[in-house]
């Protein structure tokens, strides 16, 4: 049985992970402590915590949040992120393997990125603090011993801010009759939490060949063609209104390396998630917070 640590577990990412891997009771036992019980940022916390720890996995959702940064009131998205990563590096004796999840920010978004594989990372260097952060990181981790950079370029699912998110607001739009709107319409690379979930457990499991992974569905999809599935799955007419003519720099990425290492893999189509997630949003229809969609 392997002990596992996920930090970030109320995240997003995090809440599917810990929520899916506890499915595998005879398989994981699992450790998912609060930032207010694990701060990332606080070296000596995490030295102690994973000094006695004995994991054999570290998978780490954590997402930085400078507000909540105790140890200078400056503190900026790219320091803290670039310090939980070092407080955890640091100390990468004490674990078995930790798996990181990377961004498609690193190969630089001011730029179309164009079913880029893992060996297209530094044509350029991302511009802002997040992009610039997980660049660095990612660099690092190329040279590490045992830590491995899994790359996401966009995910989608239950749990995430459906104020913010693309997929998820649309499936809440569509369900609350407001339209469905597009700054410009653009291609992504989007990836089903579930599939995700599924993937991350593969690499729990095995001891990957390379350092950096694609994780994606290799598919490109671009939004209009995003919200023609919700309404096709929801059954509403809502309008579609587009913003601004043309598309928008792509975002999308070459997931062969991740296939060769997952072997014979099924991704969940778009229209199968776009239904999955309708149907999750359905069912918590009434708790959906309007002004959430409007603003």
């Amino acid at each position: 049985m392997k002990k596992l640590l996920i930090l970030g577990g109320n995240g997003f990412a995090g809440r599917n992970l810990r929520e899916y891997l506890s499915q595998f009771p005879t398989e994981y036992t699992i450790d998912a402590p609060s930032s207010s019980e694990l701060n990332l940022l606080d070296e000596t916390k995490v030295h102690d915590w994973l000094a006695h720890g004995n994991y054999d996995v570290v998978v780490n959702a954590a997402i930085a949040n400078p507000r909540r940064s105790s140890f200078t009131k400056n503190s900026s998205e790219l320091e803290c992120d670039i310090r939980m990563f070092c407080n955890l590096e640091r100390c990468s004796d004490m674990y078995g393997k930790m798996l990181y999840f990377g961004s498609g920010a690193e190969y630089d978004k001011r730029f179309p990125i164009c079913s880029v594989t893992e060996d297209d990372i530094g044509r350029s260097i991302p511009f802002n603090d997040y992009g610039l952060a997980k660049y660095i990181i990612g660099k690092n981790i190329d040279r590490s011993r045992n830590i491995y950079n899994l790359r996401i370029f966009g995910l989608y699912g239950k749990y995430e801010n459906y104020g913010t998110t693309f997929i998820s607001g649309a499936c809440c739009k569509a369900l609350k009759g407001l339209p469905i709107s597009i700054r410009q319409n653009v291609y992504f690379d989007y990836l089903y939490i579930d599939d995700f979930c599924r993937i991350v457990k593969c690499f729990v499991d095995k001891e990957p060949k390379y350092h950096t992974y694609n994780v994606t569905s290799g598919t490109k999809v671009d939004l209009k063609s995003l919200a023609a599935f919700v309404k096709k799955v929801s059954g509403s007419d809502v309008p579609v209104i587009v913003c601004r003519d043309g598309l928008a720099n792509e975002y999308t990425a070459d997931n062969s390396r991740m296939r060769s290492e997952l072997g014979d893999f099924r991704l969940t189509s778009a229209v199968d998630g776009i239904n999955h997630l309708y149907d999750y949003y359905r069912e918590i229809r009434n708790d959906i917070d309007l002004m959430k969609l409007l603003y």
